[in-house]
């Protein structure tokens, strides 16, 4: 695909994907809205069938196959989410999938991912080269890459979740003033960025990146792409792509999106946020935005935000350790 992306794209993405893919619920809490001063509705993401809103860009690359790819097979780098989300998707079209993996990796996104059928091959994230190795195997086998967030189909699958935030919103008879979306390498807030103009007011787009790991926000305040620093040491794993992508970096900074950033602590106490008021689990990146809009609350005094909960797939032993933890940065 060489033409740009549009609301079109995202719409036909959609209409693929939909016998694939669950159409998750936009919750509320009035309880926690009365004590933050503004209106909150999280869309759960971690409701997909794998735990995170992964599996519609996935299915949308998937779906779009030739014979000969479907024959050979696909390959796909990542610390889980996408990775299940690949493995899944592949199992239930009957193609052959290799992930590679960190070794660091949530042993729940491993264990699942291989669960679903992939063959799994691990690299270390400060003494491997990921991308040479995922070269080596795509060409050796034949496989056909699927990005996780820097492919024009990836990036329409998740804007899906933009079709559905836009119809729940106008169900509830509400406006939302601002959208905030966890943010590696951008490929989801670049796709709800896409449905935009389907709001009549649209809202402002945020992104949510772990503080440390903020290339997306540095690169949306300068207007070029920022590398980070560092290549792993926060708890927010599928959040540390190194550097926007080339195609979702140019729509982010179109539609005039700003970048918000919450440390570990931060993010801890969203976890337990979400499960005390909206009953669900999530894993660290996937709370990274409603741990941004919890931090923001002065900016969204008596506004209506929606976050998106892209992921929860977290250990059970770690995540009954910080529900165990008190409150101590929200």
């Amino acid at each position: 695909m060489t033409e740009p992306l549009t609301l079109a794209d995202v719409e036909a993405a959609a209409a693929r994907i939909a016998p694939h893919v669950e159409t998750t619920p936009l919750l509320t809490a009035p309880l926690l809205d009365e004590e933050i001063g503004f209106r909150l509705l999280v869309k759960a993401e971690n409701l997909q069938p794998v735990g995170a809103f992964k599996l519609r860009g996935a299915f949308n690359q998937l779906l779009q196959l030739t014979d000969d790819e479907r024959r050979r097979g696909v390959i796909a780098v990542s610390s889980g989410n996408h990775a299940q989300a690949v493995a899944y998707a592949a199992r239930a079209m009957g193609v052959a999938a290799t992930i590679v993996m960190p070794r660091d990796a949530p042993r729940v996104k491993l264990e699942r991912t291989q669960a679903f059928g992939a063959h799994v091959e691990f690299f270390d994230r400060l003494s491997n080269d990921r991308d040479a190795l995922t070269r080596r195997l795509a060409e050796q086998g034949g496989l056909r890459f699927i990005h996780p967030y820097d492919d024009p189909r990836t990036i329409a699958g998740q804007g899906t979740i933009g079709l559905e935030i836009f119809a729940q919103t106008r169900a509830k008879g509400v406006t939302p003033d601002a959208i905030i979306a966890s943010c590696s390498g951008g490929g989801l807030a670049s796709g709800i960025a896409l449905t935009l103009p389907l709001f009549e007011r649209a809202p402002q787009l945020c992104t949510a990146e772990p503080a440390g790991f903020d290339d997306m926000r540095r690169s949306l305040e300068s207007g070029a792409a920022q590398v980070n620093a560092a290549l792993a040491g926060s708890i927010c794993d599928a959040l540390l792509a190194p550097t926007p992508g080339r195609h979702t970096l140019p729509i982010l900074l179109a539609c005039g999106a700003c970048g918000l950033t919450a440390t570990d602590a931060q993010v801890e106490d969203a976890m337990r946020i979400a499960a005390e008021h909206f009953r669900i689990v999530l894993e660290p990146g996937g709370a990274a935005a409603l741990a941004c809009a919890l931090i923001e609350r002065d900016r969204f005094a008596e506004k209506t935000v929606v976050v998106v909960a892209s992921g929860g797939n977290v250990d059970r032993k770690d995540f009954a350790a910080i529900l165990d933890r008190p409150h101590h940065s929200i």
